[in-house]
C-alpha cells in the first residue's frame, strides 16, 4: 500500500457487504478489523435503530464523526464504516488520508433482499423502501466516487469479493498489503 494508506476501509451503502467482506479481509491479510457500527453499539449499550429513534441521525451522526477520529490513529486495520459515514466531508476527508477507501456497493434489488424487512435500518423506516434507497445513494454517490476503487458486490460470495480487493491492492501499491 502507498504511504499514509495504514488502512484499508470499506465504504458504502447499506448491505453492500462492509462487514462480512471487512471480516474475512482482515483474516486474509493478518490486519484487525473494526465495524464502526458495532463498535458505537458496544461503546453506547444500543442498537443503532435505537440511538436513532431515541436521539436522532444527528446524534448518531456525532457518535460516527468521533468514531472516524479514532481511526486516524489505527494502523493495520479493516475498518468497515456505516452506510453514511463518508457523506460527512470531514469524515471522508479524514478516512482517505489514513487509508485505502474502497466502495462496495450493489444494485438496489439486492440491497433491499439483503437488508431484510426487520426495523433494524432506520434509515429505511419510512416511505417506499426502493425510492428511499435510491435516493440515499444518489445523494451519497459523490462521497463514494471519492474511493480508491469499487466494486459490485451484487452477484459476488465474500470470497469473491476479498479476492479482488487483494488483487486491486497489488495493483495500486505494487505488492502484496
Amino acid at each position: 500500500m502507498t504511504e499514509g494508506k495504514r488502512n484499508l476501509i470499506l465504504c458504502g451503502f447499506m448491505a453492500t457487504g462492509k462487514s462480512s467482506v471487512g471480516k474475512r479481509l482482515a483474516a486474509v491479510l493478518d490486519y484487525d478489523f473494526l465495524d464502526m457500527d458495532a463498535a458505537i453499539e458496544s461503546e453506547e449499550g444500543v442498537s443503532i435503530a435505537q440511538i436513532f429513534s431515541s436521539r436522532g441521525e444527528a446524534a448518531f451522526r456525532r457518535l460516527e464523526s468521533r468514531m472516524v477520529e479514532r481511526i486516524e490513529g489505527l494502523s493495520r486495520c479493516v475498518i468497515a464504516t456505516g452506510g453514511g459515514t463518508v457523506a460527512n466531508p470531514q469524515n471522508l476527508e479524514k478516512l482517505l488520508r489514513c487509508g485505502t477507501l474502497i466502495h462496495l456497493t450493489a444494485d438496489i434489488q439486492t440491497i433491499l433482499l439483503r437488508a431484510g424487512t426487520g426495523d433494524d435500518r432506520p434509515m429505511l423506516r419510512e416511505g417506499d423502501r426502493t425510492e428511499r434507497v435510491r435516493r440515499l445513494m444518489e445523494q451519497r454517490a459523490p462521497a463514494y466516487a471519492q474511493a480508491d476503487m469499487a466494486i459490485d458486490t451484487s452477484s459476488l460470495t465474500i470470497d469473491e469479493v476479498v479476492r479482488l480487493i487483494v488483487d486491486s491492492l497489488r495493483g495500486i501499491g505494487g505488492e502484496s498489503p
